[in-house]
């Protein structure tokens, strides 16, 4: 790759990955005794009420110990598998750049974790480092952003745009008082800047992929639109269940919350392994299949999911109205109409998705069955070479495309006189 490093400044990047590596990564090990006797004490900030929320786990009979333990265990996960990934990309391509970059990235999720935020907290002379690990961190990703997949700023002037936004932020870490603070700024001044310089930057990738991309980064840039659209919808999508749900469940919804926390883990540790799967692995799938899988299962179960729950609302109210209390005919029913609904609900879904996204391939599967039933009447030798040669030039678009038969060349068996 060009501009890649060699020699000594290849020595000189990689020490600095390891330094930095080992200063995150032991932050956040002093630091997780803290962050368990933080949990036990139920005094972080996602509890806002610990008289209420010991009561609640009494009543579901689990222990303060197992809440600790549960949410030290679900912390450790996301570290584990961050900095496993870091490492692994820095193990097999730290000669790479942009490689290097996101490796450090994902070490440096592990030095801004909660545990190092607790360590801070609890010890205010450790605040400068996890403030400048955090900063790290966040100029790593920027950068990433508008370097990925080849390391090269494409367009040239997003290096410009890449540079004011890293800049933006050394206000919110070091001079949180500071006027520069846009985080402190009003909304219809902070909000435009903001969304103009992070519009460049998809702009930019947009560009980057449509006009210099190759196809191996390409298939890189699908891996991690992929794990972030997953990741991020997931989370959010978790974020709401909870903010809906939790406040009219009582004690039952702590369960639920204990399954969030883990859940919203897991779909955020998406980003990462597909960050490793793009650099070091890309081509072991056929991504495209992944992304049309999901969508297709995706939108299939958010809308059997509403099915589901209209249903039983719409049929619970028949009910009601009918014999003035609810039924369980309504749960067994909606669950009967789902299943009926499941197979022709999802051949519909997969029809719109290959007709909005992948057109062609759409066409050329269409164009092939139509080809392969008239192969099956077709008699006319003739006509089928020209059928055969507009086939292939409608479904592979070659730049030139031609059909030569070999002559039969076989010798003729001569009966015996």
């Amino acid at each position: 790759m060009r501009g890649a490093p060699h020699g000594r400044w290849l020595l000189v990047a990689r020490m600095v990955w390891v330094t930095v590596a080992v200063v995150a990564v032991g932050v956040y090990i002093v630091g997780l005794p803290t962050y368990y006797d933080q949990l036990s004490s139920l005094s972080t900030p996602d509890i806002g009420n610990p008289a209420a929320f010991r009561a609640n786990l009494k009543q579901a009979g689990l222990s303060v110990g197992f809440y600790a333990a549960y949410g030290l265990t679900t912390e450790i996960i996301f570290a584990a598998v961050s900095f496993t990934v870091g490492l692994l990309i820095f193990w097999r391509r730290s000669d790479e750049p942009i490689a290097l970059l996101v490796a450090l990235s994902m070490v440096l999720f592990v030095g801004g974790s909660a545990s190092s935020e607790t360590l801070a907290a609890a010890y205010p002379s450790l605040e400068v480092t996890n403030t400048v690990l955090t900063f790290l961190n966040t100029a790593c990703l920027i950068l990433v952003f508008y370097l990925f997949p080849d390391g090269r700023f494409v367009p040239r002037w997003s290096r410009w745009f890449a540079l004011a936004l890293i800049m933006l932020t050394v206000p919110n870490f070091f001079f949180p008082g500071s006027p520069l603070n846009w985080g402190k700024w009003p909304g219809w001044m902070g909000f435009p800047v903001f969304a103009t310089i992070l519009g460049s930057g998809v702009l930019a990738q947009v560009y980057r992929y449509r006009r210099v991309s190759s196809p191996v980064q390409r298939r890189r840039t699908k891996w991690v639109v992929f794990g972030f659209v997953v990741g991020i919808t997931s989370f959010l999508g978790m974020i709401l269940l909870q903010a809906t749900l939790l406040p009219s469940l009582g004690t039952s919804g702590l369960f639920l919350d204990l399954i969030g926390k883990l859940s919203i883990t897991l779909f955020v540790l998406v980003i990462p392994i597909s960050f490793g799967v793009a650099i070091l692995r890309s081509g072991l799938f056929d991504i495209d299949i992944i992304i049309n899988r999901t969508l297709v299962y995706g939108f299939l179960s958010a809308t059997l999911i509403a099915l589901y729950f209209g249903s039983i609302v719409l049929l619970q109210g028949v009910f009601v109205t009918l014999t003035g209390e609810q039924s369980t005919l309504a749960v067994v029913a909606s669950t009967l109409l789902i299943a009926a609904l499941f197979n022709p609900l999802r051949r519909r879904i997969q029809s719109f998705i290959d007709r909005r996204f992948y057109r062609k391939k759409y066409d050329a599967t269409k164009t092939l069955e139509a080809f392969s039933a008239k192969l099956r009447d077709e008699t006319d030798l003739e006509a089928l070479n020209d059928e055969l040669v507009g086939v292939v030039r409608e479904t592979m678009q070659p730049a030139h495309v031609s059909l030569w038969l070999r002559p039969d060349t076989a010798p003729q068996r001569q009966e015996p006189g």
